[in-house]
C-alpha cells in the first residue's frame, strides 16, 4: 500500500467555533466511563452515545441522565450517525474481545473490519470533527482510520500512551514520595508490549531524574528502570486478569484528551499520530509528544533521545508496521 501523507496542521482550515459536542461510539465499560468521567468535569455541552445495542445505549445515556443534579449540565442522549453531524469530537471505542482460541491477528483483523465500517459512516455525516481512536490495537487502527476516512492525518488520532504515561508518573510518585503532577515524563511507541519509556526526558520538580535520584535524601533503594518500566507495561494485564476490563483509568485519560480538544488547551500529550520523517519513521502511527488543540496535533516535538531509546522507539515502530503489513494495511 502506498505512504498515507501528512498535512501541515497550519495549512488546514481551523473550526471557526466549538460546539462542546461529542459523539461516542460504542456505549461498553470503555467508552460509558468516558462518558461518565466528561459529565463529571463538565467537559461537553453534549454527549450521544452510539452502539449496535441500541438498548444498552438508551439504558447508559438514561443512568447518566439521572445524575444530573449531581453534575454540571450536559445533555446525554442515545443516537446514531448522523449525530456526528456537527460533533466536534468522534470517540471510537467499539470493537470485539478476544474470544477463546482466536488468535491476536484474527482478533486484529476483525477490529480493522469494524473500524473501517464505523469511520465510514461517521465520515458520511462530518468532515470537521477530530476522531479519537481508543479500540485496541489502537495504533494500528488509528492507521487504518487514516486511511479509511480520508481525513487530514492531523484530524484523526488515538489514545496512545496518554494513559501509560500517567501510570508512569503514578508508579514514580510513589516510589519517590513526590506529587505525581510535579513529575513529567513519557512512554513512546505502540500502546502495548514494545512501549518504551523516554528516561533521558523524565524530571522531578524540574530536575532530570539522573540528578534528582543522587540528591534526594531519603537515600531509597536504587530506581530500577527496566522493572519500573515493566510495571507500567504490563499494569493492564493484571487488572484484566482480576476484573475483566480496565476503564476508569482510560476514561480519564479519554477526558484528558477531548478537554484538551474542546478547550483548545494546546496540552502536550503522547497520542498515536501518523509521523512521516519525525525520529527517522514513516507510514507509522505511534505514541510521541504532540501538542493538541482545537485542529487535533497542531505539531509532533521531537524530543532529543538518547541512542538506545531511540533504536527502542524504532523497533516499537517496527513491531507495529508488521502488525500492519499482516493484515494488509
Amino acid at each position: 500500500m502506498g505512504e498515507i501523507q501528512t498535512q501541515d496542521a497550519a495549512s488546514i482550515p481551523q473550526a471557526s467555533s466549538c460546539t462542546g459536542k461529542v459523539v461516542i461510539v460504542g456505549a461498553g465499560a470503555v467508552g460509558s466511563t468516558f462518558a461518565y468521567a466528561m459529565q463529571l468535569r463538565g467537559a461537553a455541552r453534549q454527549i450521544v452515545l452510539i452502539d449496535r445495542n441500541r438498548e444498552l445505549a438508551e439504558a447508559e445515556a438514561s443512568d447518566l441522565s439521572h445524575g444530573a443534579l449531581f453534575a454540571p449540565p450536559v445533555e446525554i442522549t442515545a443516537g446514531d450517525y448522523p449525530d456526528c453531524a456537527d460533533a466536534d469530537l468522534v470517540a471510537i471505542c467499539a470493537g470485539s474481545a478476544q474470544k477463546p482460541g482466536q488468535s491476536r491477528m484474527e482478533l486484529v483483523s476483525t477490529n480493522v473490519g469494524i473500524c473501517k465500517t464505523i469511520v465510514r459512516q461517521v465520515v458520511e455525516h462530518t468532515s470537521k470533527a477530530t476522531i479519537l481512536i481508543v479500540t485496541n490495537p489502537v495504533d494500528v487502527l488509528t492507521y487504518a482510520a487514516i486511511k479509511y476516512s480520508g481525513l487530514p492525518t492531523n484530524q484523526v488520532i488515538g489514545s496512545g500512551t496518554v494513559l501509560d504515561s500517567a501510570r508512569l508518573r503514578y508508579m514514580l510518585s510513589r516510589h519517590c514520595r513526590v506529587d505525581a503532577r510535579n513529575i513529567h515524563g513519557y512512554v513512546l511507541g505502540e500502546h502495548g508490549d514494545s512501549e518504551m519509556v523516554a528516561w533521558s526526558a523524565v524530571t522531578i520538580g524540574g530536575m532530570a531524574i539522573g540528578k534528582y535520584c543522587p540528591a534526594c535524601p531519603r537515600h531509597c533503594p536504587p530506581l530500577e528502570q527496566e522493572q519500573l518500566a515493566a510495571q507500567v507495561r504490563d499494569s493492564a494485564y493484571h487488572i484484566i486478569e482480576a476484573k475483566g476490563a480496565t476503564n476508569y483509568a482510560v476514561g480519564q485519560a479519554m477526558t484528558h484528551i477531548a478537554t484538551a480538544i474542546l478547550r483548545n488547551e494546546n496540552s502536550v500529550l503522547t497520542v498515536s499520530t501518523l509521523l512521516n520523517g519525525e525520529y527517522g519513521l514513516h507510514d507509522v502511527c505511534l505514541s510521541v509528544p504532540v501538542i493538541i488543540n482545537r485542529s487535533g496535533v497542531e505539531r509532533i516535538l521531537n524530543l532529543q533521545l538518547t541512542e538506545p531509546e531511540l533504536q527502542a522507539l524504532q523497533a516499537s515502530a517496527e513491531a507495529i508496521k508488521n502488525v500492519q503489513r499482516e493484515v494488509g494495511l
